[in-house]
């Protein structure tokens, strides 16, 4: 579990970019509803902004890619529109307590020296 922010950090209609233990994240505030997702592609499986926090279309109703302009939903990360149709953004289950937003992460497996 990682605390990222608290729901009064991220306006409706923003989108912050957050690593917790090399995992990528991506969280938007739509509408006061949160979504969370892997910040990766799934096209090239590169990160989806090119700025920090820079996630969202110009009208901020979709998740854009920076590198090639697919476009996401925000409500269900399905790719409406770019070299990905229909595939999808990777959802990153979470909860809200005490307005603080926490990402579940899977607990990090150690490599073993083989």
């Amino acid at each position: 579990m990682a605390i990222l922010c608290t729901t009064d950090q991220l306006q409706s209609g923003e989108a912050r970019g957050f690593e917790v233990e090399g995992t990528r994240l991506v969280l938007i505030n739509h509408r006061d509803e949160f979504y969370l997702y892997h910040n990766s592609c799934p096209h090239r499986s590169i990160p989806l902004e090119w700025m920090p926090d820079k996630f969202l279309d110009v009208e901020k109703q979709y998740i854009q890619c920076a590198t090639h302009g697919a476009l996401f939903r925000i409500e269900d990360g399905i790719c409406v529109s770019g070299p990905c149709v229909d595939d999808h953004l990777d959802p990153v289950p979470f909860e809200i307590k005490d307005k603080q937003i926490i990402a579940q992460l899977p607990p990090s497996i150690p490599v073993e020296n083989v």
